[in-house]
């Protein structure tokens, strides 16, 4: 789908939607679990009619459960997850693009000793799986070679000692911490160097407390108790998106004022850390419990470290091009491995628009400056797709964007929450 977007600054009001983050690590704990569990997505998700549009990175997590043997049913506002009772040999797994759910499913399936197929989309099957790879080689598991899909997985995992350079993914991480409380006996998982984006294991431990599994954590090793239980607290309640709503706090950053309701001031997500960043560059940042209010002010470059929040960095980057002075975003190479190379994509589209912007080793240098319209793809990446959206906002002149509908993995529904925000939309033939 290609599509125009005439400028225009947005404003107005808008529900976040709920966290994917969470949504996955709720999905999978929940089919693991000892007794049926209610999944409840967001604050705004709460009358029937009012369920957010799948995203096709929750698409494929249901689907690869599914395959499993768990029964997963849509209900008003989330899903009730029947968990597994016994898990499927031969089950092929459809991860589409979700690097998370082949990241997170992987280890679980040799956890439970099943063979199964992971069919792998897009460039996924190119993006880096060791050194989680090696390490379940090491723990009795047969493996196709990587870089294949589909991708056979075979045998059982052991429990043990297990290694990890802690700087590639954190999936590698939450993907052993759901597998190994399912082991016989103890484990641990021994993080070589710091752990990047570590809000992202935050959350799946906090989903695995509430669900009765219990792991230590001593800032160096993960001690994980084996033969450990799911225990389904009956409920489970997925919050709203921090790293989808940044998109439209920044929007209101370089406008009249965006509010975003229905987020939690209290959220672990990391990407909550886009209301400093936001304040850091000169814009009018407002809370309430539930709600936050982001409005424009004379921005000004900064130095922003993305190691923590690399889902950011498109985003962050935009507003970097309607700030005056220079902005250095670093510690971002992980971005080069994603659903495309997000350091080159942005480049390549704000570049395209007519910003000052220019690639590092590890990140962007932007110095501020109008944009001017023109053309920019999305790279098949829902994140370079969104982040061109609200660029064209702020251009002098219209922007076609092309492969528009890869917001489709995590936001189906950002071009009408758009429109609502005041944003002039022509789907193109």
């Amino acid at each position: 789908m290609n599509i125009k977007i005439l400028p225009g600054r947005l404003g107005g009001t808008v529900d976040a939607i709920p966290s994917k983050s969470q949504a996955h690590r709720a999905l999978i704990s929940a089919a693991l679990a000892d007794a049926p569990t209610r999944v409840i997505f967001g604050e705004r998700c709460t009358s029937v009619g009012t369920f957010p549009d799948e995203s096709g990175d929750i698409a494929a997590t249901i689907a690869c459960l599914s395959a499993l043997g768990a029964r997963i049913e849509r209900e008003p506002n989330g899903y009730t997850v029947y968990p597994l009772q016994c898990a499927y040999d031969d089950a092929a797994l459809s991860c589409a693009e979700s690097g998370s759910t082949f990241r997170f499913m992987l280890p679980i399936v040799c956890a439970l000793g099943r063979r199964a197929s992971f069919i792998l989309e897009g460039r996924l099957p190119q993006r880096p799986l060791s050194p989680l790879y090696e390490e379940l080689v090491r723990h009795g598991c047969e493996l196709s070679p990587q870089g294949s899909t589909p991708f056979h997985a075979a045998g059982k995992l052991i429990s043990g000692q297990y290694s990890l350079h802690a700087g590639v993914s954190s999936q590698f991480i939450s993907g052993l911490l759901f597998a190994l409380p399912l082991l016989d006996g103890a484990s641990e998982i021994r993080l070589i160097g710091r752990a990047e984006s570590f809000p992202y294991i935050e959350l799946t431990l906090a989903m695995l407390e509430k669900f009765g599994i219990q792991i230590k954590f001593d800032g160096t090793v993960f001690s994980v108790p084996g033969g450990q239980k799911f225990r389904s607290p009956g409920t489970a309640r997925v919050e709203s998106d921090w790293s989808n709503a940044a998109f439209w706090l920044a929007a209101g950053a370089q406008g009249e004022g965006v509010t975003c309701a229905g987020l939690s001031m209290e959220s672990r997500q990391g990407d909550r850390a886009i209301l400093d960043i936001l304040s850091g560059f000169g814009a009018r940042v407002e809370t309430s419990d539930n709600a936050v209010t982001v409005s424009g002010g004379k921005l000004r470059g900064m130095t922003i470290d993305a190691e923590d929040i690399p889902d950011l960095v498109p985003i962050l980057a935009v507003t970097a091009a309607a700030a005056e002075g220079e902005t250095v975003i670093r510690n971002a190479a992980r971005l080069r491995t994603k659903e495309s190379d997000r350091l080159a994509a942005i480049a390549s589209v704000l570049g395209g628009l007519g910003a000052d912007i220019c690639e590092t080793e590890d990140g962007l240098c932007i110095h501020g400056g109008a944009l001017t319209g023109g053309e920019a793809s999305s790279w098949g990446d829902h994140r370079i797709a969104m982040a061109s959206a609200i660029a064209a906002s702020i251009a002098c002149g219209p922007v076609v964007i092309r492969g528009a509908e890869a917001v489709g993995k995590s936001y189906p529904g950002f071009f009408e929450d758009m429109r609502a925000l005041g944003g002039s939309i022509e789907i193109l033939p």
